[in-house]
């Protein structure tokens, strides 16, 4: 924007950090959109690194567990969740414009993972790790091209609602997959039911050393969520430095189990340990090009993709409003998919911004994306000399820390919420949840969108409307059903809420002519438009017919508060020319002139409020 003095404003509408607009620089405008290490790279100083790399060392250790569990969760041997952790943080360092994002392994798209691989190959197989990082491949290409094209606003077709309920649905369903490990038995099944029938049916042959290993370790990390920073602090320790060590329980969950299944030959007893943990740094992966595999892949990936960006997204705009920055949901769309990309070539699957860590990097005070990088340089060095100890770590006690990271997401408050506000998108809202559960991860999200664009389909071909008078003693016009206001008997204004498009301008035509017909005296319309945005060639066709019915029987058409762009589509055709009526720059001048265009003298009277609509 210009502002009067010729300088431009700011696009976040704040003074720039230090009173200066950050200039691109050596670098030209459109070579720092698309590489934004450039622009928080000039300014990168001791200081700025000091806080990145704390931030790091903690990420890092929350990122261990995670990363492990969460390939688990995929389906996929422990260590892909190691390499899904590396070189996408990296990428996202370079193309990413939030700068406290952190990028990696999520509970929900690991679900989504295991669904659509599994729907190929059988889990173990050298085809289902192929199709994950085909997935990965295919997500990441899908991100850069609706970055590169400025499709952001895609992501705008999952509502609020429908992206609350199919996070929670998939809370619930990752939580309980998981109950098989925690018990030592063996369980399958996609939807609930399933899940909840094979839980039941085995039940019978729960390993009650499993069971004492799982159990202990669910109950453990529940209670470093919530109970470990306040008793460290009432123990002496700083809050920052008591913050630290509860953000390493799933590391001392780890180490102590894997302590009892060396001492305890757990192994020997049926508890199932991860094994051995290929050592070394992510190994050069090359997706699959066969036509059959893309096209069975291609659609589970696009919906990975959508949803990976709108959680990733919601993350960093939060995180960004809390510190007066922006992002830029183009640029994070390609971001997203060089991360995505850069997995795929080092023999990991699909990767997203993830919540819980991300609030933990900026807990932990990380100012750039190269605390990501700083991060990915912790895992890699896991990797080298870490993983042989993962050998006798219990499947059970990676399975608690995915159940104890899943039901943080289940929302049991939005439900009521959205009752009590709106119908629609609670209907929406459970259609999500109770589709996902039945039918799966994929048939959910997809049903949640078919849901929410069916209701705001029907809500938008039933706008509001309202007759509208004056209020005494000023030049506002208010709803008479809700306002003391005056009115005359001759003249009805009717106040349009909603742009008019091919679904509403039928309605829109029934809704003028009923009140016309309810009025005999009736000799002026106005068509109040002052929140019509826009008028489709449906609704100008409307506008049309209404104005040939009303000078058939007599009654003059007209038009106030009509805006520029409007008024500029409305020049461009006939119907100004035809309107039997005129068109006023303010409400309050029409009503002024017509109420006087009487010839019987009558004056204004009140209409009283009668309820609400």
């Amino acid at each position: 924007m210009t502002m009067p003095d010729g300088s431009q404003a700011s696009p976040q509408g704040g003074a720039p950090h230090n009173g200066r607009a950050p200039g691109p620089g050596p670098f030209a405008p459109a070579l720092v959109r698309y590489f934004p290490i450039l622009e928080w790279g000039r300014t990168y100083n001791t200081g700025v690194l000091t806080s990145d790399l704390v931030a790091a060392v903690i990420v890092t250790i929350m990122l261990i567990p995670q990363s492990l569990a969460y390939a688990l969760l995929a389906g996929l041997p422990p260590v892909v969740g190691l390499y899904a952790s590396i070189l996408p943080l990296f990428a996202y360092a370079v193309f990413g414009t939030s700068r406290t994002l952190a990028v990696g392994p999520v509970a929900v798209i690991s679900l989504m993972t295991a669904s659509a691989a599994g729907a190929v190959a059988a889990q173990g197989t050298a085809l289902y790790l192929e199709a994950a990082i085909t997935l990965a491949a295919l997500s990441g290409v899908m991100l850069v091209i609706m970055g590169l094209l400025r499709l952001g606003f895609l992501a705008n077709l999952l509502s609020h609602p429908v992206i609350s309920g199919f996070i929670s649905a998939s809370g619930v369903l990752i939580a309980t997959s998981q109950l098989k490990h925690v018990l030592g038995v063996s369980a399958g099944g996609e939807t609930w039911p399933e899940m909840l029938g094979a839980l039941a049916r085995s039940i019978a042959q729960t390993n009650s050393w499993t069971l004492a290993i799982g159990v202990p370790a669910t109950l453990f990390l529940f209670w470093v969520r919530k109970g470990a920073k306040p008793a460290l602090v009432r123990l002496g320790l700083k809050p920052r430095l008591a913050d630290i060590v509860a953000k390493a329980g799933p590391v001392v969950a780890v180490a102590l189990t894997i302590l009892a299944a060396v001492l305890l030959d757990l192994s020997g007893k049926g508890v199932k340990l991860v094994g051995a943990v290929p050592q070394g740094l992510p190994p050069f992966a090359l997706p699959s090009t066969d036509l059959t595999l893309i096209e069975q892949l291609w659609v589970p990936a696009l919906l990975i993709s959508i949803i990976g960006f709108v959680e990733s997204v919601s993350v960093a705009q939060t995180l960004a409003a809390k510190r007066r920055q922006r992002i830029a949901p183009d640029q994070e769309l390609v971001g997203l998919g060089a991360s995505n990309i850069a997995s795929a070539f080092s023999g990991g699957y699909p990767v997203t911004g993830g919540f819980a860590r991300s609030v933990v990097n900026f807990d932990a005070g990380a100012e750039t994306p190269a605390a990501g990088a700083y991060t990915a340089v912790g895992i890699a060095l896991a990797s080298l000399f870490l993983t042989p100890l993962l050998f006798y770590l219990p499947i059970a006690t990676l399975a608690a820390t995915i159940i104890v990271a899943v039901l943080s997401l289940v929302d049991f408050q939005t439900p009521g919420k959205l009752w009590r506000y709106s119908k629609p998108d609670f209907a929406a809202h459970m259609a999500t949840i109770g589709i996902t559960l039945l039918a799966g991860v994929e048939l959910g999200v997809i049903a949640g969108v078919g849901v929410g664009l069916l209701l705001y389909l029907w809500r938008a071909s039933r706008p509001h409307a309202a007759i509208v008078g004056r209020v005494p003693e000023t030049e506002h016009f208010r709803n008479v059903l809700r306002h003391k206001v005056f009115t005359v008997p001759h003249v009805v204004s009717i106040r349009i809420d909603e742009s008019l498009t091919y679904l509403n301008a039928r309605w829109l035509e029934e809704y003028v002519l009923e009140r016309v017909a309810e009025r005999p005296e009736l000799r002026h319309v106005i068509l109040m438009c002052s929140a019509v945005n826009e008028i489709d060639a449906s609704g100008l066709e409307s506008l049309e017919a209404i104005n040939h019915r009303l000078v058939d029987g007599g009654i003059g058409l007209h038009l106030s508060e009509v805006k520029g762009p409007v008024m500029d589509h409305l020049q461009r055709t006939h119907f100004l020319e035809e309107l039997n009526g005129r068109v006023y720059l303010s409400q309050d001048r029409a009503f002024a002139e017509l109420a006087a265009d009487d010839g019987r003298g009558d004056e204004p009277t009140p209409d009283m409020a009668r309820g609400m609509i």
